[in-house]
């Protein structure tokens, strides 16, 4: 077989039970290869998979199929907000101004896909107009938390020979901090402007947007002399599309609808160690 059915669930869910496994079989799967107990596995694609899956939709499991070829990458490329962290930082800066509700109504949009990226952008940072720039340490301090999984996956991936880049349509005063901590090999996203200690309703042009997410994977494919389907990518808002559709595995986690309905590997219950079921690392390989 060229390809190979993963089922994921959430870490210590036990979610793929003995049940599980028998319908498997008789979907005609053959015999599954543990990736870690109960939580993952994958075995040879088969003829049923379709029906196995409807059979599953219900169930706690998130399930992909992929190739066996090139599955290890060796770049990874990922989006921050609601990806690599829980949270929208311009939304988080939205609350500190005082027009949360104002932000978070165009941020959905946008991630939506129903906004031009540009331009709500613009429009959600020209709201922060004033801010004092020490709200941003507060932030970071105080309401920034990480996506679980993620440092696992930075590092299972760097020690085996991958780059890592975080590409964000967000701001590198947080950028800057999430791949810090994480251990991003470098880190893109937009910059916003100061003047005299407060934001001053601006962003550095150009922005950085969903184009320039793809011509950030291609480049840096190009830099460490490898093709886009090197590269797994990751990202949950319609500004991602685009990216994970360039990848060699593009992975929705988490994501909005739309871009679910347009994604071909979606996560919905496992956290960001997924990415390396998907790539066929075992538990046992994961580096803490």
């Amino acid at each position: 077989m060229d390809s190979v059915l993963v089922l994921m669930a959430a870490p210590g869910s036990g979610a793929i039970t003995s049940t599980v496994v028998e319908s498997l079989r008789d979907h005609g799967g053959g015999e599954p290869h543990w990736l870690s107990p109960g939580d993952a596995l994958e075995v040879d694609a088969f003829e049923r998979v379709p029906e196995f899956l409807v059979g599953l939709r219900k169930q706690p499991i998130d399930a992909a199929t992929v190739s066996i070829h090139n599955r290890r990458k060796r770049l990874l490329v990922a989006d921050m907000d609601s990806t690599m962290i829980d949270q929208e930082c311009i939304d988080e800066l939205g609350v500190m101004a005082g027009v949360g509700e104002r932000i978070a109504a165009i941020t959905a949009k946008a991630m939506r896909g129903e906004l031009d990226f540009e331009g709500a952008l613009t429009e959600r940072v020209g709201l922060l107009k004033g801010l004092p720039t020490g709200i941003i340490d507060t932030l970071i301090r105080d309401r920034i938390t990480f996506m679980p999984g993620g440092r696992t996956l930075l590092a299972t991936m760097k020690a085996n020979g991958a780059y890592t880049a975080l590409i964000s349509g967000g701001f590198t005063a947080f950028t800057a901090h999430v791949a810090k901590t994480l251990g991003f090999d470098e880190h893109r996203a937009n910059t916003l402007m100061i003047e005299n200690g407060k934001l001053t309703g601006t962003v550095a042009r150009p922005i950085l947007g969903q184009q320039a997410k793809v011509d950030g994977l291609k480049e840096l494919a190009r830099k460490h002399g490898l093709e886009s389907s090197d590269c797994i990518a990751v990202g949950d808002g319609a500004n991602d599309l685009a990216m994970l559709a360039e990848a060699g595995l593009g992975v929705a986690l988490h994501a909005k609808p739309h871009v679910q309905e347009s994604s071909l590997i979606r996560i919905n219950h496992a956290d960001l160690t997924a990415l390396l079921y998907l790539q066929g690392y075992r538990r046992a390989q994961f580096v803490a």
